[in-house]
């Protein structure tokens, strides 16, 4: 599309004005121009209070017998509790018998089979040269198959190396059975506001997909927003307010260090999306007149403008295959957003969203074919080809939709319980959903795979 964009200053328009545009993006609702002092400090080292887990599990019928390994009893116990948040359920309970491997099951398979449970876990611990050595079989029951066979970790032994190696385990297991990618090992990356005005401090924080281990990346005397993964889970991307100006976006790694600026220009720079392959970052930005759609080639700094409308374009976010992205507009009106696609290659836009007046906030599904959004004040779900809804989460007291995990299975978003934020993480597959609660406002909880 060629439409030539009217140059309004962004601020100055109906869309910006809207409570749409302000809560999305998280700026003051008084004006742009609030002064705000910002010191970006990355403090990845430091490590914060756990956040409060309440667990909320389903009924449902055994599906994984698991025998508790040998010489071991710390990592079978993260290994059942992982298992048990997705939509297995496993069981270590009144169990025929206490084999550790696939030999010892010669003679007793058919007891095993008259259970009903199709698959056994076992396996065993034990030091080698200073190390934890984990071996362990998943075993389909009715044929007795192995499969991919006998599985083998070692890993450091101390407590956060025996505390990962759980969740590796779990992953493998969780992977073996259902041929789908795991959460265990993931991260989620979320911001934590305190205070408000020139007192605002804001905290980009990490934690283990557990809820476990949370650390400060970087902390902003003033406003942090929309914080997104690279796909292999190694770097962030995200928009900072800065002292009596307007929002920049920072890409740095998820390790701690290294932030860079990557957007000096003189707009609201918002809403980074990486490409697929990391090479390029989709953001929206107000520096050429309208907020318009922007990609960005990290390794020269070259910009393209992608969408430029007469209306404001906003919030991009790529698709899992890098062949489009989908972003959000009015121009339908003010106060009605929806959701579009733009597709590379043809620069054709299409509607996508088909619900209400009132669609916002879009995130892609891994497998892109669902996409998370934010229908009114509800966090909800459409189908990506139809558009239609297929599932309300309800209403979260927060303009925020939310973000999928990396086997499509979960999604996390933030909502408020009186004056404390909590991340809320609800299982789409009939697994656990949890919640956590820190002091504070949560905002922009975005979930990512294990960097490898």
């Amino acid at each position: 599309m060629s439409i030539k964009p009217t140059h309004r200053p962004l601020y100055q328009s109906k869309l910006y004005q809207s409570k749409l545009y302000q809560s999305k993006h998280h700026m003051l609702a008084s004006s742009l121009c609030v002064a705000l002092a910002i010191a970006i400090m990355p403090t990845a080292q430091a490590v914060d209070t756990d956040i409060e887990i309440e667990f909320v599990a389903p009924k449902q019928n055994s599906q994984v017998a698991f025998v508790p390994f040998a010489n071991d009893g710390v990592i079978s116990p993260i290994v059942i509790k992982e298992l048990n948040s997705s939509e297995l359920n496993v069981t270590s309970q009144n169990l025929p018998q206490m084999p550790h491997s696939s030999a010892d099951l010669s003679t007793t398979l058919s007891q095993w089979q008259q259970l009903g449970i199709p698959y056994l876990v076992v396996g065993s611990t034990h030091s080698q040269a200073g190390k934890l050595v984990i071996e362990y079989e998943v075993i389909d029951v009715m044929s007795g198959r192995v499969l991919e066979g006998k599985q083998r970790t070692q890993v450091s032994n101390n407590t956060s190396s025996r505390n990962l190696a759980g969740l590796v385990v779990a992953d493998k297991i969780y992977s073996l059975i259902t041929g789908k990618e795991t959460d265990f090992t993931g991260r989620i990356a979320y911001i934590e506001e305190q205070g408000s005005g020139k007192n605002k401090l804001s905290k980009l924080k990490i934690i283990d997909a557990t809820g476990e281990n949370a650390h400060t990346l970087t902390q902003v005397k003033g406003s942090i927003f929309s914080p997104t993964w690279s796909s292999d889970g190694r770097t962030l991307a995200y928009a900072v307010q800065r002292p009596k100006g307007l929002p920049v976006i920072y890409v740095q790694n998820a390790d701690g260090g290294g932030a860079r600026l990557v957007t000096p220009y003189k707009g609201n720079n918002l809403s980074p999306s990486f490409s697929p392959d990391g090479s390029q970052l989709l953001f929206s930005s107000s520096f050429q007149g309208n907020a318009d759609i922007y990609l960005l080639q990290l390794g020269t700094g070259s910009v393209q403008r992608l969408v430029s409308l007469p209306s404001n374009e906003i919030q991009p976010s790529f698709a899992p295959d890098g062949r489009s992205f989908v972003f959000v507009s009015d121009q339908l009106g003010v106060n009605r957003p929806q959701i579009y696609r733009y597709t590379f290659g043809s620069g054709q836009i299409s509607r996508v969203s088909k619900v209400g007046n009132y669609a916002t906030t879009p995130s892609i599904s891994p497998d892109g074919n669902h996409i998370a959004f934010l229908n009114g004040r509800s966090v909800a779900i459409m189908n990506s080809g139809s558009g239609t809804m297929i599932a309300n989460l309800g209403n979260t007291g927060i303009d925020e939709a939310a973000s999928f995990s990396p086997s499509g299975n979960r999604v996390v978003f933030a909502s408020k319980q009186g004056n404390h934020g909590v991340i809320n993480i609800r299982s789409l597959t009939g697994g656990q959903s949890f919640s956590k609660t820190a002091n504070g406002v949560i905002r922009s909880p975005v979930w990512s795979k294990s960097a490898k």
